[in-house]
């Protein structure tokens, strides 16, 4: 290698024997390198995606060289210019492979500063224009490359919420892929329009915009902010236990994704992350020199979109080996409803049917095996029961769902704390159908101002009043952890995850969407209402009249009181 890019640079009149010692040695170190490096970033995927301790020494060790090879570069680009002929897409790819590592690091440690440093890496390939020669040369492969840099560095602004880039990014991805078929007729054609087809949705799916003065978009982060989940008071009794560690599963037939993110998934992993810091990392210092905050900021999570039963059964196997001694699984399905087939006269954890996973084989022939024999229970189906082994820990469940109710019958089989909050089964027919962009329960636990709006019938809304009912809405909310830790009849499972601030912001926000279905004039059906295992006492919460009230002087800031039953108790 290092002999024929030496031979390649070599100037006509020249002879090889001309370069000096030196500069020989300079093209040696930075092929030893490059080479050292490539090998180590292929070897990432050969890592186990589950277990948090395996991959650590491999990244380190993987980090070290890329950091060695970008110095190396910087030092002696002259040289490498002169006798290696580097072209900028090399350098643009060196980069490139470092933003990967960082935002793979966010994905393993799930710590959203690790997000910053991809977004800096990336940003600087595009304002120092690496891959701007590129078109010239004719290899579409090369081009590839470049648009597979524009969808990453999509994924890291869509999670940084810098829609304002990603809107730049998606004109200059559209422009590049036109060029790229125009000139090479390839037949990846289609699956580059889908790419640009599945963002340009992902970035419509909000239902409310907040504008400013000018009309401006105002971009709303739903991250756990300082003042996000209500303080606990004095006199709280509450348990100490910690979220550390998440899954959260995505199999919706028909949702919007981008990468391997539907939106539900996309709006509960920034429900269970804090606001960014920024590490303040420059383009000349990558690598681990970035100082890792000194605790974990944020619960683990593991991101699996439409996992099959093994898949996710060995991700859960392991998240509940690792969990820490006073620590919370939380498990997060967002997933079509299967229903059991044929009639069951027991009412066992298998007898309700539960939430689909993948199947890799043929459905038709899953359902013609059904067909014959009815007795048989889905096999493509996590059942409430399969989850039982895992309660042997304190487990924290969400289920969106057509068939969220099969989780109702769920039994505390060995007295560890346990929750299951539930979505409604159905939404009201009058109510426009938004599933495609993202289920209306999931958008109240990740932005429970925006789901409000949306059931008020609102699509717009100037900053200033948007920041006044957030406001409100903070108020009610430690209004709610009062109702929850003054109960008398509540179960201890749900004061027992109080403790945790993402818990508690989930569990909060849970009550306010539950006590404002059931106050909306549409939502009159027992299917509408989200339900909860174990179930929360009504009068003391979801339908407690102080909360009710809250709920109608939200709708007067906003007017649209008319929406809301009046006197909702009577109602009942």
């Amino acid at each position: 290698r290092t002999e024929f890019a030496l031979k390649e640079t070599m100037s006509s009149g020249g002879a090889e024997d001309d370069i000096p010692q030196a500069e020989r040695k300079t093209v040696t170190d930075f092929c030893y390198l490059l080479d050292k490096s490539k090998q180590l970033f292929n070897g990432l995927r050969d890592l186990p995606q589950y277990g948090q301790k395996q991959w650590q020494s491999y990244f380190g060790r993987t980090f070290d060289v890329y950091t060695k090879l970008w110095k190396f570069q910087q030092q002696h680009r002259q040289v490498l210019d002169n006798r290696y002929g580097l072209k900028r897409w090399q350098i643009g790819e060196i980069a490139s492979k470092i933003g990967q590592l960082y935002y793979h690091y966010y994905l393993r440690t799930s710590e959203t500063s690790y997000l910053n440093e991809a977004f800096s890496f990336y940003s600087a390939i595009r304002q120092r224009s690496y891959y701007s020669q590129v078109n010239k040369e004719d290899r579409p492969e090369l081009v590839v490359k470049k648009l597979r840099y524009y969808a990453r560095f999509i994924v890291v602004c869509l999670l940084l919420n810098k829609m304002d880039v990603v809107k730049d990014l998606v004109k200059e991805l559209s422009d590049e892929i036109e060029d790229y078929t125009h000139r090479f007729n390839t037949e990846d054609q289609v699956e580059w329009n889908l790419v640009l087809q599945e963002v340009a949705a992902f970035i419509e799916a909000d239902p409310v915009m907040v504008l400013n003065d000018d009309n401006t978009i105002v971009i709303t982060s739903n991250r756990l902010s300082e003042t996000g989940a209500p303080l606990l008071e004095q006199g709280m009794i509450v348990g100490q236990l910690a979220l550390a560690d998440a899954l959260i599963i995505g199999n919706c037939n028909n949702q919007v994704k981008f990468s391997e993110l539907t939106i539900d998934m996309f709006r509960m992993l920034q429900a269970l992350e804090r606001e960014p810091m920024n590490l303040a990392s420059q383009m000349n210092k990558p690598g681990m020199q970035a100082e890792k905050p000194a605790r974990r900021e944020n619960p683990h999570k593991y991101l699996l979109y439409k996992p099959t039963f093994s898949q996710l059964y060995t991700f859960l196997a392991a998240s509940f080996k690792e969990l820490p001694a006073n620590s919370v699984l939380l498990i997060y399905l967002s997933a079509t409803g299967v229903f059991p087939a044929g009639r069951s006269d027991s009412e066992g954890p298998y007898d309700f049917g539960g939430v689909l996973t993948n199947s890799n084989r043929d459905i038709i022939n899953g359902d013609a095996i059904h067909k014959r024999n009815q007795s048989y229970k889905e096999m493509h189906c996590l059942h409430p029961g399969d989850l039982y082994p895992f309660t042997r820990k304190p487990l924290f469940i969400i289920v969106d769902s057509s068939n969220s109710v099969a989780y109702k019958n769920f039994t505390n089989l060995f007295g560890q704390p346990l929750v299951c909050l539930l979505s409604p089964t159905a939404y009201p027919k009058a109510l426009q159908d938004q599933s495609q962009r993202g289920s209306l329960f999931t958008l109240f636990l990740n932005n429970p101002l925006m789901a409000f709006l949306f059931v008020s019938g609102l699509s717009s809304m100037r900053r200033g009043l948007w920041e006044k009912c957030q406001d409100y809405l903070r108020k009610i909310n430690r209004d709610i952890a009062q109702l929850l830790t003054h109960s008398r009849s509540i179960d201890q499972s749900f004061l027992q995850f109080f403790g945790d601030e993402f818990l508690r912001l989930l569990l909060t926000r849970f009550i306010f969407c539950s006590a404002t279905m059931r106050m909306h004039k549409i939502f009159r059906e027992t299917r509408n209402y989200p339900e909860s295992y174990p179930q929360l006492p009504r009068d003391e919460t979801v339908e407690n009249p102080h909360l009710q009230k809250h709920i109608l002087e939200l709708a007067s800031i906003l007017d649209v009181r008319n929406v809301f039953l009046e006197n909702t108790l009577d109602d009942y």
